[in-house]
Order: C-alpha cells, then sequence, then structure tokens
C-alpha cells in the first residue's frame, strides 16, 4: 500500500451530478473477519475485503503470530484458522497496530487469553496518543499484564494469561471494549457475562451469532450476551458490505450540491451504523433506503440520495452511538446550512484519531463560522459563506481520515481553497475516496512532499 505523504489542494466546486456508484468495503467489518477467522476451526473465506492500511496492519499482526492468510486476488482472502488459543509469538515480537483502534483493542482481547504471550505492542504517533486505560483495566480482570505498570498508552508490553477466568462486564459507549471482552471470554474458563446499557456496534456479535455453542445473547433495549469459555468455533464465508461510513462524506456531497443525485449499491445498513442517515432525514433531506436485504445477519441496501433544503441539526446524545465517525461531516453540514445546530454528548469525540471537536471547531473559524463547545455540547450557527477563503487542515502533523474527507467535501461544495495536509490518511480508511471524486466530477491538485 502507498502511503507516500501529500497534501490535497482543491480549489474548484464541483458541478451537479447524478450518478451511480458504490463506496469501499466495510472496515469494521474487514478487519473483524480476518481476527474471528483467525480463531475459528478450519478455512474461512472473505470477499470484498477493504484494502486499506487498517485492514493490512490487521493482516500483518495476524502472519506475525503464526496465522496463514491467503490472498486470492479481487478483494478475496482465505484466512486458515487454528481455533481458540492458537496464537504464538517469540518474546522479541512486536506487534504494529498502524492508525486502527479497532486492531488494537480487538486483538488485544484475543491475546489476553492466549497462554505464554509475551510481547511488544504499538501504533502510529496518532494512535499511541490515545488513551487504553479501560482497556488494559479490563484484560487486566482476565489475567493479563501491561508494563510499564499505571502507563496507559502505546508502546507497552504484553503478557497474556495462562489461566483466564471469564468476566462479568457492564458496556458502555465503545463497541471495541464490548468486543475485546467478547473474543477473550472465548478462550477463558467459564463463562463470560456482558450488559450492555448503551447499544453500540454489533458487527462482532453478528459474526458469532452462528456458534450457539459459544454465545447465546438475549434482550434487546437492554442486551445481555453470554460467552461460554472454551467452545470451538465454525469456519465461515462472507462478503462484506459498502462502508455506511464511507457513504456519509458522498451523501453530504449530494444533499447540499442542488440539482445533484447519488445511488450507493450494497451499502451496510446495520441499525447500529445509520445514526447519521436518520438525523439528517429528521432535518428534510431526502435519503431513502432500497432494495434491503440480510446477508450474514448483517442487513444491506442500496441508498439513494437527492439534493435536499435542510433544516439545522438538532442531535441529542442518543445519536453518538450511532453516529461516531460521521460527526465531523454533520459539523460540516451544520456550517453550511442558515440557523444553529446542536450536538449533545460528544465528549468521547476528543480521544479519537485527533481531537475531532477542536479540530473541525479549527476549520470553522477559518470559514467564519462561529461555534462553541461546553459540557459536552457542541453549538454551531451556519450561515451562507459567499467571501472567498483559504483553509489549511493541518491536524497535528498527524492526520485524521475523517477531518481531512470532510474538510475535501467543504471545499468541493464552496470552492474555498482547501489546503488539507497529511491526506494519504484517508487510505486507512477509504482508499477510493479521491477516484470516487472524480467519478462525480470533482477536481483536486495532489502535493507530494
Amino acid at each position: 500500500m502507498n502511503s507516500k505523504k501529500f497534501s490535497l489542494v482543491i480549489n474548484k466546486p464541483i458541478d451537479n451530478f447524478k450518478k451511480n456508484i458504490t463506496v469501499d468495503s466495510d472496515k469494521s467489518i474487514s478487519i473483524r473477519s480476518f481476527l474471528i477467522g483467525s480463531i475459528c476451526e478450519g478455512i474461512s473465506s472473505v470477499k470484498n475485503v477493504l484494502e486499506s492500511e487498517d485492514v493490512f496492519s490487521t493482516i500483518n499482526c495476524l502472519r506475525k503470530l503464526n496465522i496463514k492468510i491467503l490472498y486470492l486476488g479481487n478483494k478475496t482472502y482465505k484466512i486458515f484458522g487454528r481455533g481458540l488459543g492458537s496464537y504464538t509469538a517469540k518474546s522479541t515480537l512486536k506487534l504494529n497496530f498502524g492508525n486502527s483502534g479497532t486492531l488494537a483493542r480487538l486483538i488485544t482481547g484475543i491475546i489476553a487469553s492466549t497462554p505464554n504471550i509475551n510481547l511488544k505492542i504499538f501504533g502510529d504517533k496518532s494512535l499511541n496518543k490515545r488513551n487504553m486505560k479501560n482497556l488494559i483495566f479490563l484484560m487486566n480482570k482476565f489475567g493479563a499484564e501491561f508494563y510499564p505498570k499505571n502507563k496507559y498508552f502505546f508502546p507497552l508490553l504484553m503478557s497474556s494469561s495462562n489461566y483466564p477466568i471469564g468476566i462479568s462486564y457492564k458496556s458502555g459507549t465503545s463497541a471495541q471494549l464490548k468486543s475485546a471482552v467478547i473474543l477473550a471470554g472465548l478462550n477463558s474458563y467459564g463463562n463470560t457475562k456482558i450488559i450492555e446499557n448503551l447499544k453500540s456496534r454489533d458487527h462482532t456479535e453478528n459474526m458469532l451469532k452462528e456458534n450457539k455453542q459459544a454465545i447465546k445473547i438475549t434482550g434487546n433495549n437492554k442486551k445481555k450476551i453470554k460467552i461460554f469459555g472454551k467452545k470451538s468455533l465454525k469456519n465461515f464465508s462472507l462478503k462484506v458490505p459498502g462502508d455506511p461510513s464511507s457513504a456519509a462524506f458522498f451523501t453530504a456531497l449530494t444533499l447540499l450540491k442542488k440539482n445533484s443525485y447519488l445511488k450507493i449499491m450494497n451499502v451496510g445498513l446495520n441499525p447500529t451504523r445509520i445514526g447519521f442517515y436518520s438525523l439528517l432525514k429528521k432535518s428534510g433531506a431526502k435519503i431513502k433506503f432500497i432494495n434491503k436485504r440480510k446477508i450474514n445477519n448483517e442487513r444491506i441496501g442500496d441508498i439513494i440520495v437527492k439534493s435536499s433544503v435542510l433544516k439545522p441539526i438538532n442531535a441529542s446524545k442518543k445519536y453518538y452511538l450511532n453516529t461516531t465517525d460521521e460527526y465531523p461531516i454533520l459539523f460540516i453540514i451544520s456550517a453550511l446550512i442558515k440557523g444553529n445546530s446542536f450536538f449533545s454528548g460528544i465528549s468521547d469525540l476528543k480521544n479519537k484519531e485527533s481531537d475531532r471537536v477542536k479540530e473541525m471547531q479549527n476549520i470553522l473559524k477559518q470559514i467564519g463560522v462561529f461555534s462553541i463547545f461546553k459540557n459536552g455540547k457542541l453549538l454551531i450557527k451556519g450561515k451562507n459563506l459567499n467571501k472567498n477563503k483559504i483553509i489549511k487542515v493541518n491536524v497535528l502533523d498527524l492526520g485524521d481520515h475523517r477531518i481531512c474527507m470532510s474538510a475535501a467535501i467543504l471545499g468541493l461544495l464552496t470552492g474555498f481553497e482547501v489546503k488539507i495536509k497529511n491526506f494519504e490518511t484517508v487510505g486507512t480508511s477509504s482508499p477510493s475516496f479521491l477516484k470516487i471524486i472524480k467519478q462525480l466530477g470533482g477536481s483536486f491538485a495532489k502535493k507530494y512532499k
């Protein structure tokens, strides 16, 4: 994967368009398919894998743990699962998670209950700045240890538990922590019980659902997940759908570009992932889901989007769980709608790939849009922008794919000159982003360092 650093420059608005597109495959499902496939019995097959930096980091880590993964071409892979507790590693092994918080938390969950593993774990500059205290606390409960003690940021030395025992856990906003507990529980003695107080992404449960001997899920509003430890997992075959988070950026572009229409085909419509679309429909967006079906316990369909006149957005805290990745582009939409938009319960955005509230406020300030963040609530005063601006986006020299993509959409809608550093970071989640922009008629320039 080419990760040569470059800046993106946009200085011309996109013309109206009427197109059918497919977006990049779902990152969350792609990463999970490799991790879960590695601990199943036998060979699992995955088609339409997202071939991005985060997914390649996952494959590289698994290969270092002696899992065989075969590339068949055309985004299709075979994973030769060796069963629970099958990872092996020399004590000198170093696992690099790159930019992926999903990989970091989930594979740490698997390693925690795999006996006799001692290794160093770390990520890129951005990931190494993200607090892992909650993950460490939970894996400590399974018996895993992390060194130095009382350090909560990568790099860390990790020592797995030789006798992991199931735990009880009340999950909150983080699907990654919930998944880490599920995956650690699968190879622990006894049962692991999870009560889900807040409904977060459920891709891990969906992928494991057919293994009734290992997992039992009851309830709806207050879901209970019971993991029966040490039960073998069956291999699987699946096709990864399009990523609804990647689709969100092209949805925003279509809604705010007059006389435009877009059909986005074969997108994942998991109810825990479509808060962005529900929220915009409430504000008058012409968005429709068609051709809906269920494959591999995941809902899939096509998204129809038409240009719309939007009202200001009012996102209560209940939207956070199902809209986490889309807030940066929602802030851009709000800036371009006349009136006051409100976003509540978004404090956790400060511990993403960057402090996303602060970085987006910096962009809004450059285009003359007032915003204020207080007690987990952001107010954005949207307005008509008519004065030409030059916007510089430099996210702490680390890059944040969602900030970069949001800034690009701003440039395409306004025609303001937007200079975005470290745009190569978009390759962690949406390597086809610029190709699709070109397909829609947008223009840009790349400046390599």
